[in-house]
């Protein structure tokens, strides 16, 4: 059995910053030594083998969904994220509707496909860009603001409450006191939350009277008696979760997917030539830089062993889904791309009840979005001359993705 003081001293040493650069030999050897591991530098366990990510996701009657502490501080109480029985089922019925896939398919094409088409040729013509800045960031955050009921906000300004929310939630290191080391790390995330609120108070306000079709609007009213709306109270650490995570993650997993194809030329010829191909892409995209990284805990209610380590009850342990998607007991070379690699189903989006709820629509405006890229730039080239920089321990995509072709 393994337990908290018996932390070894290279996992004791590890930093936030070494994370966010690059967490991979790091958990290749967690995944070794330690599957299931105390880190002093976050306060919390990591679970790091798709084993005890499986094991933990799916005993909900052993373990309770909960938040990191910088992402409650990030999003408040009550979040879909850190919620459990009927509050978790309250918050899951409000904004699962619209996020199932029989409903995705009704208005998913004529909502992302103008808006892939708008901003791809809006650099067609350049001979050059920068796709996560120009491409994937801006689709997906449009995509969604849109179906939430955001289009009086730019798409800048919504990529810029993504990236604040996301400094504050990834701000989790904490000292030897287990208080966070960093707390002015959490300024960004709270202007962006004041800024989310300003603009969104005036519209809830309207949809409460004068209710439509975008989400926020169905989050009000559904499920709430007649002439009752839900309190937005409820609502907000929820809408906060969703402008970091959900605005975020598609754009990164488009941009990954791009990423990836590059470092097998060959796959990425047949993907252009043949759309059909864009849905495994993406897959397998998901597996091998997962977007949501290590963003997502549990709490054990009673005592229990996972992976030869006692967890007393109250334990809060990191499911690490980015290392998980790279173990090796469940994938062949799990650190190359590879489209023709054998399907074994990955983690990205999480397990159990409280899995990711938009899994199939994130799916679909990468899938969207990708085949409008393609098709309009079929010679699209990786610039030489550039890295590929990915960066993120909670959430993880490319910073920069720069490409060329001939006009």
């Amino acid at each position: 059995m393994t337990a908290v003081t018996d932390t070894p001293a290279w996992i004791a040493e590890i930093t936030m910053a070494e994370l966010e650069k690059d967490p991979y030999p790091f958990y290749e050897r967690l995944r070794r030594e330690a599957p299931v591991a105390f880190v002093p530098a976050l306060g919390l366990h990591i679970a790091s083998t798709r084993a005890a990510c499986q094991e933990i996701g799916s005993q909900s009657d052993i373990w309770d969904g909960v938040i990191s502490p910088a992402g409650g501080r990030t999003f408040g109480h009550p979040a879909v994220l850190n919620v459990n029985g009927p509050e978790h089922d309250e918050l899951r019925g409000m904004v699962d509707p619209a996020l199932q896939p029989s409903e995705v398919d009704r208005y998913v094409d004529r909502l992302v496909r103008p808006i892939a088409k708008r901003y791809v040729e809006a650099f067609e013509n350049d001979g050059h860009a920068d796709l996560v800045a120009q491409f994937c960031e801006p689709v997906s955050v449009r995509a969604l603001g849109d179906l939430m009921g955001l289009q009086s906000v730019s798409s800048d300004k919504l990529r810029e409450w993504f990236h604040k929310l996301n400094v504050s939630f990834t701000n989790a290191a904490v000292d030897e006191n287990g208080e966070f080391a960093n707390p002015d790390g959490f300024i960004p995330g709270d202007e962006a939350r004041a800024e989310i609120r300003a603009v969104l108070d005036p519209l809830l306000d309207k949809w409460t009277v004068e209710p439509d079709d975008s989400a926020l609007s169905h989050w009000l009213h559904d499920g709430m008696p007649e002439g009752q709306t839900r309190d937005r109270e409820k609502i907000y650490p929820t809408v906060f979760v969703f402008l970091l995570g959900a605005m975020q993650e598609p754009g990164h997993a488009m941009a990954s997917t791009i990423a990836g194809l590059w470092t097998r030329p060959d796959q990425f010829e047949r993907v252009v030539d043949d759309p059909k191909l864009i849905r495994r892409a993406i897959t397998e995209s998901l597996r091998w830089t997962s977007p949501i990284w290590s963003a997502v805990a549990r709490v054990n209610k009673v005592d229990t062993t996972v992976a030869g380590t006692f967890l007393p009850a109250g334990s809060v342990v990191m499911l690490s889904y980015g290392s998980a998607n790279h173990d090796a007991n469940a994938y062949d070379a799990p650190s190359d791309y590879d489209l023709d690699r054998a399907p074994v189903p990955h983690m990205a989006f999480g397990a159990g009840k409280h899995g990711c709820a938009g899994i199939y629509f994130a799916s679909e405006v990468c899938r969207i979005g990708l085949e409008e890229l393609f098709e309009t730039i079929p010679n699209l080239e990786r610039d030489e001359t550039k890295e590929i920089d990915f960066w993120g321990w909670g959430f993880r995509g490319p910073i920069e993705l720069h490409a060329n072709w001939e006009v």
